[in-house]
């Protein structure tokens, strides 16, 4: 079977892609700047607002320690598929994610769009293309630097998001519910929300998309594309603003996230950022 790693690669794609998705970001933070918008809701479940940049910080702090930890040259990440045979219909679902979330909108819309787009459309992808003979072969690090060098990223952006005066508000939903509905939408939530998207996102579109654009390009796609889909959830109905909240603060997330996975090749870290995101507001309030 022939490595595509380096055929498949385009330099000057890759170099756009960086170059737009750093103006888009910029563009958006200053949009909302000029415009005097500059707290953005965090959470679906009200309208409670932060400021823009309250995320930065974490998230930088994060990228940095990503860098140092371990300060060995990265390995090589051979992708033994032909990349756009899986990139591009990953691509086109997550950007069909984003589009019509907000046309259907609640549930059980959300559910069964991300079901379907998500999981089911990966999966077909993916047998078809082995059905073609191509097979995903992903390389994995095995030095105990990457192994643990994880730990410290993350610990540093947990402490800087919820114990520094840059964290969320606690949530109060965890004394308005019984214990066992909460730990239902806990684990629910985790598994719909923080396993799903993250596979997705980095795991699946990120990964494939690195093999053609190159490691931070494909970090810029992904957050985008996955920050866009938040508007159908935490949108106003101003479509312009909406988009330039969840890009300054999905979108810096997911720089982050991207990193870790790029960096690392674990699950684990992604999964402790995204739930966390997700529960420690909630598990704080009680």
């Amino acid at each position: 079977m022939i490595d595509n790693t380096r055929s498949a690669r385009s330099p000057r794609a890759g170099m756009l892609v960086l170059v737009t998705g750093g103006i888009l970001l910029t563009a958006a933070a200053v949009w909302l700047t000029v415009q005097g918008d500059t707290g953005i809701r965090y959470s679906a479940d009200h309208h409670d607002t932060v400021p823009m940049w309250a995320g930065w910080i974490p998230a930088l702090v994060g990228i940095v320690l990503v860098r140092l930890v371990p300060p060995a040259a990265d390995q090589p990440w051979p992708d033994r598929v032909a990349p756009y045979r899986e990139a591009v219909p990953l691509l086109l679902a997550g950007v069909a994610f984003a589009v019509t979330l907000p046309l259907l909108g609640g549930e059980p819309a959300y559910t069964l769009l991300k079901v379907a787009l998500l999981l089911g459309v990966p999966l077909g992808v993916f047998l078809w293309s082995r059905r073609r003979g191509a097979r995903w072969h992903p390389w994995r690090p095995v030095d105990a630097a990457y192994r643990y060098g994880p730990a410290l990223p993350v610990l540093a952006w947990l402490a800087l998001s919820y114990a520094t005066p840059l964290a969320v508000p606690p949530s109060d939903f965890g004394r308005t519910v019984d214990p066992a509905v909460l730990v239902g939408v806990l684990v629910v939530g985790f598994a719909a929300n923080a396993l799903l998207e993250e596979v997705f996102y980095r795991r699946w579109l990120q990964s494939r998309w690195e093999s053609i654009l190159g490691r931070w390009p494909a970090i810029v796609l992904a957050s985008l594309v996955w920050a866009a889909w938040h508007v159908g959830i935490q949108g106003t109905g101003e479509l312009g603003t909406d988009l330039a909240s969840v890009a300054v603060h999905q979108g810096v997330l997911g720089l982050f996230l991207g990193y870790l996975w790029s960096r690392y090749r674990r699950m684990w870290p992604l999964l402790v950022v995204h739930g966390a995101v997700n529960s420690v507001p909630i598990l704080l309030g009680l």
